[in-house]
C-alpha cells in the first residue's frame, strides 16, 4: 500500500495495546458506557474481526464460508460480544492482549503490502485494501475510546482523526439509506479543526449545511461515542442536523447512539 493509511492502522493499534498494558485485573472487568462492554469485550472484539479480516486478506474462500456461519449465527439471535467470548473466554486481560497484539500487527503488515485498490471480501460489499485499512483503524480508534472513557484518562488527539473524519464524511448518504430513510439534500459541508491547527474540509462551502468545530467531536458523533449535544460542534438546523442525530460510519444494521447527556463531553488534551 502507496499510501500511510496501514501504517496508521498499525500506530493506533499500539497505542491501544500500549494503555491495555497497564490495566489492573479489576480494570478488565469494569463495564464501559458501551453496552455494558469491559475493557476485555473491546479487545476481544478488536481481536475476532482483526483475525477474520486477516483471513479476507489471505484466505477470500474461507472468510466466504466462516462469515456465512457467522451471519447465520447473528440471524439466529446471538449477540457478536457472546460470540467473541466464546472464541477468547479462556484467555484473561493480558493473555488476550497478547493473542491480539502479533494479530493486529500481522493484518496491519498484510495491508500494507497490498495494492491499495486490491479489492477484499467484507460482511458487505467488497472494499479496497485502503478502505479495509481505514475501516479497522476506526474501528481500533472507536473500542480504543471506550477504554479511554472507562478508564477517565484523556486521549491526546492526534492526526489519524483524518481517516475517520473521512470516513465519517463519506457514510452521509449510506447513514440515511441504511435506515430506509432519503437522502437530504443539500449535502452539508464539512470544515473540522485539525490537532495540528489546521482545517479539514469536505463538501461545497457555499453549501446552506454546514457542520462545524473540533475533528475529535466529529469522529465521536460519527463512531457514535458521543451525541452532537455534547460536543462542540456547530450544525446547521436541516439536512446537517438530521445526519449528526443519526450518524454512522460503521457497517451493519442501524444503531442508535448515546441519549444526551449519557457519555461525557469530549475530552481534549
Amino acid at each position: 500500500m502507496t499510501d500511510t493509511t496501514a501504517a496508521d492502522l498499525r500506530t493506533e493499534q499500539a497505542e491501544l495495546a500500549h494503555l491495555c498494558a497497564d490495566l489492573s485485573p479489576a480494570d478488565w472487568r469494569l463495564p464501559s458506557d458501551f453496552y455494558g462492554w469491559s475493557a476485555w469485550d473491546e479487545v476481544a472484539h478488536l481481536c475476532y474481526f482483526d483475525q477474520t479480516g486477516l483471513q479476507a486478506a489471505t484466505d477470500p474462500a474461507g472468510f466466504a464460508r466462516d462469515a456465512a456461519a457467522l451471519q447465520r449465527r447473528l440471524e439466529a439471535g446471538e449477540e457478536i460480544s457472546a460470540i467473541a467470548r466464546e472464541a477468547y473466554g479462556h484467555l484473561d486481560g493480558p493473555a488476550l492482549l497478547a493473542h491480539w497484539r502479533p494479530l493486529s500487527a500481522r493484518l496491519a503488515e498484510t495491508l500494507a503490502a497490498l495494492d491499495p485498490k486490491a479489492r477484499l471480501p467484507w460482511y458487505g460489499p467488497p472494499m479496497s485494501a485502503r478502505s479495509f485499512a481505514t475501516a479497522r483503524l476506526m474501528e481500533t480508534w472507536a473500542h480504543g475510546q471506550d477504554v479511554w472513557d472507562v478508564l477517565g484518562r484523556v486521549r491526546p488527539a492526534t492526526g489519524r482523526l483524518r481517516h475517520i473524519a473521512h470516513l465519517g464524511v463519506g457514510t452521509y448518504g449510506w447513514t440515511f439509506v441504511n435506515r430506509g430513510l432519503p437522502v437530504p439534500e443539500p449535502v452539508p459541508h464539512v470544515a473540522l479543526d485539525a490537532p495540528d491547527g489546521s482545517t479539514w474540509t469536505w463538501g461545497d462551502p457555499a453549501s446552506a449545511q454546514s457542520v462545524r468545530g473540533p475533528a475529535l467531536d466529529f469522529c465521536l458523533v460519527v463512531t457514535q461515542r458521543r451525541h452532537a449535544d455534547d460536543t462542540l460542534l456547530r450544525i446547521t438546523d436541516g439536512p446537517a442536523r438530521q445526519w449528526m442525530a443519526i450518524a454512522q460510519c460503521f457497517a451493519g444494521e442501524p444503531a442508535d447512539g448515546p441519549a444526551p447527556g449519557q457519555r461525557r463531553t469530549a475530552v481534549r488534551a
